[in-house]
């Protein structure tokens, strides 16, 4: 199977997708470019099609048809530099965001503002572009369990993802991803292939993202404390996985009613495998899960699940689960497990 990642480039321990190449600390971005697949440009030219004719003024069938090679003004096909490999075919209106510019963004913040580039590469054959700097902030929720900030920057080039600024935390004792947001809100910064990518303004936005750092980090350390009540993982991980619960019932058990004096309800059983493995994750085998601040906790809840979205979800390969924790699917669930969390601290 051919992979999605073209090439990508990292330091520190190996990530937990697996892959990439190594690179020593401090790197310049002209290094992490060449390391990470990152050297060549996109490049464009019309949509063009090929016609049959004859010439003007003859009768069709009267003598040999002619070919003419005629431009559809209105869309464009966009192609790598150094293999000629095409990416896409989109709107004459789309604004192009180069794997360098992906590079370039992180060059005052490693610099100046103290920022570490991590990881960076290509996926799709140069489809996704994207780079990850860590931003020096940091947490640590009780037992030693240390979550870092990170900065995504991701873009396209066939119109499945807006260039997209992604404030995100990495829990350390598992590398778990988790979107920085509040109140149901994230913090992307989102700029369409509709209008040019202005570096300069979006950093102007960043600030407000990256400033909710202590806010958000003061949510997870509500969640730390918050106890899981009996039955409580259970109707967190459907409600996640398969939406809300009918009338309080999961899997044909009223989670709500007494217990009987002779014998205790026996645990209701969770749908599938995704969920049995979440269950697993919380309720030991996840990596930290035994860290005081996930034992029996909403943080353990929401750890287990995002574990499960990065590490454990079923996927064709490494690059495929990638792609999906961070821009698809994965990413989508990760979100809504972080909402039901908070709302069980509220």
């Amino acid at each position: 199977m051919a992979h999605q990642i073209e090439q990508m480039a990292y330091v520190g321990d190996t990530p937990w997708h697996r892959l990439g190449h190594h690179l020593p600390f401090r790197q310049p971005l002209e290094v992490w470019a060449q390391q990470a697949g990152m050297d060549w440009t996109i490049q464009e030219t019309p949509v063009r099609f090929m016609t049959d004719g004859v010439p003007a003024g003859d009768e069709p069938g009267s003598g040999d048809s002619l070919q003419t090679l005629e431009s559809f003004a209105e869309q464009k096909v966009l192609y790598r530099s150094d293999t000629r490999a095409a990416l896409s075919v989109v709107s004459s209106r789309y604004q192009v965001v180069q794997p360098r510019e992906v590079l370039e963004f992180y060059r005052d913040l490693t610099e100046i503002g103290g920022y570490e580039m991590e990881t960076a590469g290509v996926l799709k054959g140069g489809r996704k572009v994207w780079a990850l700097a860590r931003t020096g902030k940091q947490a640590v929720l009780k037992g030693n369990d240390i979550v870092n900030g990170y900065l995504l920057l991701a873009t396209s080039c066939d119109g499945t993802l807006a260039t997209s600024v992604t404030p995100t935390t990495v829990r350390v004792v598992c590398s778990n991803t988790l979107t920085v947001a509040l109140d149901s809100t994230s913090n992307v910064i989102r700029v369409p292939h509709s209008t040019s990518f202005d570096a300069d303004a979006v950093k102007r936005q960043l600030g407000i993202a990256v400033g909710q750092w202590d806010d958000f980090m003061y949510r997870m350390k509500l969640l730390s404390e918050r106890k899981v009540k009996s039955g409580e993982a259970m109707q967190y991980i459907e409600r996640v996985l398969y939406g809300p619960m009918e009338s309080g019932r999961l899997d044909g058990v009223d989670v709500h009613a007494a217990p009987s004096v002779d014998q205790p309800p026996a645990p209701p059983v969770p749908r599938g495998w995704a969920a049995r493995k979440i269950l697993e994750l919380y309720e030991g085998k996840g990596r930290g899960a035994e860290l005081s601040a996930a034992k029996g906790t909403t943080w353990g809840l929401l750890s287990a699940m995002t574990e499960f979205v990065d590490h454990e979800r079923r996927a064709r390969s490494h690059e495929y689960r990638l792609d999906s924790a961070w821009f698809g699917q994965g990413a989508a669930l990760k979100q809504r497990a972080l909402e039901q969390a908070l709302e069980l601290v509220k």
